[in-house]
């Protein structure tokens, strides 16, 4: 694999985009990773272990590790291998995540840990999600330190992304719970595959979460993913019901995940589950990692899942990658623009104090 070089801002502030990954065993090696007893998991007889972080529910041996690759077993006690040392960390604006809804305009300082409990054929961050701690670059940085250098950068919030932040449960908590206290909010980018205790104990630190929906098949997670449906489901009930701002993301696929039928179902599911006010994105494909062999997703394949989910009653629907109108938000009621988008740039057009300045529609999400 070649080196991929990123480039990082002098002077302690926030760095300006992720470090470089080197695999192992390279010139300038990786650090090795060092061991912080892990939550959610219990005690089997012969020294092994049982990890109740995630759906897997990995039974782990003596010296292994976990479908993720970053909890490992030693001697019957579980450990993250990953506690405080981030492989990527840049500023991004809060609109790449995407979240629409959450401090439109803000940056986000933005990092990552190796890992992941998915094994998906189109990730575009695979050189970080599908190595293990020992394989990429790392720097310290305990929570303490993340929260410094997100207000010294500038940074409304911080955002748990790139990778999977499931598989660094611990330190992502650690994180939002000081970032609550000091008033810079965390939030999470996940696929959701995330057990409903972990789940319910994240949602009393963080801002806001984004759940990865893959698609609405067992079938697509199984075979694409490594995964399931169902608890991802569970963890978009969760996560609504605690009340913690949520927004939804659906990369669509051609041939895979963007049938109409398929949409149809979801969207309804959406909005009989979770309401019709929860952000709904499609984001458009690009072909990446294994999956270099099939073309990106038409921009009509976006707008006519967009026109779908609309029609189920989905108030504020969104088309990603891609330059569209349709990046905008719409006020429901009179459908004048609000916040008007091109890429990651925002002007406020018409919201003032959380509503609508034309007909005094309440929009919602969390504003400045």
């Amino acid at each position: 694999m070649k080196r991929r070089a990123f480039l990082t801002r002098a002077g302690g502030a926030a760095l300006a985009a992720p470090l470089l990954l080197r695999p192992a065993g390279s010139a300038a090696a990786a650090p090795q990773p060092r061991g912080r007893e892990a939550a959610y998991y219990e005690k089997l007889p012969d020294q092994k272990v049982v990890c109740r972080l995630c759906p897997h529910q990995c039974q782990v041996a003596d010296l292994e590790r976990g479908t993720c690759g970053v909890r490992e077993n030693r001697g019957g006690t579980y450990y993250t291998l990953v506690y405080g040392q981030p492989c990527a960390v840049h500023v991004d604006p809060v609109e790449k995540k995407p979240l629409f809804h959450y401090y439109p305009g803000s940056q986000a300082y933005s990092l990552a840990t190796a890992g992941c409990n998915f094994t998906c054929r189109f990730c575009q961050n695979w050189e970080i999600s599908q190595r293990r701690p020992e394989q990429v670059r790392w720097i310290d940085m305990p929570p303490a330190d993340v929260v410094r250098r997100a207000r010294a950068g500038g940074c409304r919030l911080v955002a748990h992304t790139y990778g999977e932040p499931v598989i660094f449960f611990e330190y992502m908590r650690d994180c939002a719970a000081l970032g609550r206290e000091q008033g810079v909010p965390n939030v999470m980018i996940s696929n959701g595959f995330i057990e409903k205790a972990p789940m319910r104990e994240l949602c009393r630190h963080l801002g806001a979460v984004k759940i990865d929906l893959k698609a609405f098949t067992e079938t697509f997670y199984a075979e694409q993913c490594g995964g399931r449906l169902k608890p991802v489901l569970d963890t978009l009930l969760t996560v609504r019901a605690e009340g913690t701002w949520l927004e939804v993301v659906v990369l669509l696929i051609p041939g895979l995940n963007d049938g109409r039928e398929e949409i149809e179902r979801m969207c309804r599911w959406l909005v009989r589950e979770l309401g019709r006010d929860v952000p709904l994105h499609f984001s458009r494909f690009v072909p990446t990692f294994m999956m270099k062999n099939i073309p990106p997703t038409p921009p009509a394949t976006l707008h006519g899942a967009r026109r779908i989910a609309m029609d189920a009653g989905v108030r504020f629907c969104y088309v990603g990658n891609l330059l569209s109108d349709a990046e905008h938000t719409f006020c429901p009621a009179c459908g004048k623009v609000l916040l008007r988008r091109l890429m990651y740039s925002v002007e406020n057009a018409g919201l003032k104090d959380g509503r609508c300045r034309f007909c005094g529609e309440e929009i919602p999400g969390v504003f400045s």
